[in-house]
């Protein structure tokens, strides 16, 4: 399903093999962002896959093309590859987030996948990674051939990161999953299995982190929505 210029899908991998993959989601917010930003739209649009992890891009999915589709939160997508890499004994890399919240989520594949093969870096908390980092990263991703990697640097920049660096990285599946290192390591918590049958994930999580996500509830939220009345009211007339 195209939503102007992002294509939206919602299935799933069933296999870690075939060519390489790169996944990324998309929501309200990011897409305001990414509108603003021609590396971070190109990196969405020239996704192999684009999940809908928010409510409004499942809304707005329905107002243009009257098709129903389930949001696919990048927790879900993690947990489905984790499954994949569990039942062939495959390896991952977590790319991102400090060593504590890396070695929580170690200590937790190991009691809930034990056939998988677990590795990590934490990069340095820099806006843009320098060549050398990048350089260092993607030896130290090729020295352990992982079927799975997932980068956990936030948004926009982990997404422009896989844009820039895929090419030089033998990697099956390569997603961008952002705050689902802490939501699995349980440094956050996430919202009950209630707000999200109700597609209000996002409500709990702004009164728990009101400074870093007002403005995609109060400023990319308003914006989206007038871009969808735009839209809307074009292919209209």
């Amino acid at each position: 399903m195209r939503f102007k210029d992002y294509i939206i899908q919602t299935d799933l991998p069933d296999s870690l093999g075939g060519k390489q993959c790169v996944i990324n989601t998309i929501n309200p917010h990011s897409y305001c962002v990414a509108e603003e930003d021609s590396d971070f739209k190109r990196a969405l649009t020239t996704s192999d896959l684009l999940l809908p992890d928010g409510v409004g891009i499942v809304w707005a999915v329905r107002l243009m093309y009257g098709i129903k589709i389930k949001k696919v939160a990048g927790y879900d997508l993690h947990l489905h590859l984790l499954e994949l890499l569990n039942q062939g004994r495959g390896k991952v890399f977590y790319l991102g987030s400090k060593d504590e919240t890396l070695d929580k989520i170690r200590i937790r594949l190991e009691k809930e996948y034990p056939n998988i093969e677990f590795h990590s870096y934490s990069p340095p908390f820099k806006p843009t990674l320098e060549e050398q980092d990048n350089v260092h990263i993607r030896k130290t991703i090729a020295e352990v051939e992982p079927d799975v990697l997932f980068v956990g640097m936030t948004a926009p920049k982990q997404e422009k990161w896989v844009l820039q660096n895929k090419d030089l990285i033998d990697v099956n599946i390569i997603c961008s999953i952002g705050a689902v290192f802490d939501f699995y390591a349980g440094t956050i918590k996430r919202p009950s299995k209630l707000w999200i049958d109700m597609g209000l994930e996002w409500l709990p999580r702004l009164l728990i982190e009101p400074k870093r996500l007002w403005k995609r509830t109060f400023i990319s939220s308003p914006k989206f929505v007038m871009h969808l009345i735009n839209s809307r009211y074009s292919a209209s007339s």
